[in-house]
């Protein structure tokens, strides 16, 4: 048998382990948020010996944001753009795979993909799918929760680009606060905003990308959109910022951002928080992220 058959056994077998030895990369998802009820955590123990399948889409692009961010008017604006594609939220890391022990799961190892890849392969399938059917060439997600699985993303595309959206902690937890329908307690909604807060950090102080506030965004979009467009190596365009004018699909439940103000196709301005006496933990971010 084949080192690299057998790296993927072995990595397989270890996926369905209560306790799993050490390896030399583990993708581990953070807490996830308390909003609403998730799937129990996965740990993904990855063998290098495994190859990483050719990319149909070799350099996505995937922001890295907290929730209330506004990232969805970050997609709107990309989305305008004629070689941008920025979907609704895709939400990759719940989109999962799982071979029945057996047939399937020997015919795929058989081929090289054991149960992460074959995650991988469908993942870039879909944003290869998003681009065709697009016509574009540059693919963007704006999901939060790739705060999460950012080392993961990483690992399974080596040449993805990251975004790495900033907003006022106070201005993520009010904005959470403001959300119809809330009943949460101003603590258990800074816990939340924290879970993502966390990781983003660690993100942005481990890979390469460009950082953007939120902030500079309503205030100076054509300032910040260049910046984006640099980044990703396309050209300009001004009629980014009349995103208003272009479809952007439906604005649905959980895909991301529906109020009115991002509806009305108008950048709005956003709020200030200079004065806010903020909770140490979240002072601590306000600080790392030029607020303080």
């Amino acid at each position: 048998m084949s080192v690299v058959k057998t790296g993927i056994r072995r990595r397989v077998r270890l996926l369905g382990q209560a306790l799993r030895p050490p390896m030399p990369l583990k993708f581990q998802e953070a807490n996830r948020p308390a909003e609403s009820p998730r799937p129990p955590k996965r740990v993904q123990v990855v063998d290098y010996s495994v190859p990483i399948m050719p990319r149909q889409v070799p350099s996505p692009v995937f922001v890295i944001a907290p929730v209330r961010s506004g990232s969805t008017l970050l997609r709107t604006l990309l989305n305008s753009h004629s070689r941008i594609r920025a979907p609704h939220e895709l939400h990759l890391r719940t989109l999962r795979v799982q071979p029945t022990p057996g047939f399937s799961e020997e015919s795929m190892l058989e081929l090289g993909l054991d149960q992460v890849e074959l995650e991988h392969v469908l993942w870039d399938r879909i944003l290869h799918l998003e681009l065709r059917r697009s016509g574009k060439d540059v693919i963007v997600d704006k999901t939060p929760g790739n705060v999460f699985i950012w080392e993961r993303l990483k690992y399974a595309w080596p040449d993805a680009r990251f975004l790495f959206l900033l907003r006022h902690p106070e201005g993520v937890v009010s904005s959470l606060e403001n959300r119809k329908g809330n009943t949460a307690t101003r603590e258990a909604l800074e816990a939340n905003a924290l879970k993502y807060f966390k990781p983003l950090e660690k993100a942005r102080r481990t890979l390469d990308g460009l950082t953007l506030r939120y902030e500079e965004l309503t205030t100076e979009p054509e300032r910040v959109t260049r910046e984006v467009c640099d980044y990703l190596g396309v050209a300009w365009e001004p009629g980014m910022l009349d995103y208003g004018s272009h479809d952007h699909g439906r604005f649905l439940p959980n895909l991301g951002d529906r109020s009115d103000n991002i509806k009305s196709g108008k950048i709005q301005p956003a709020r200030t928080f200079a004065d806010v006496k903020l909770s140490p933990q979240l002072a601590k971010y306000a600080g790392a992220w030029g607020y303080r």
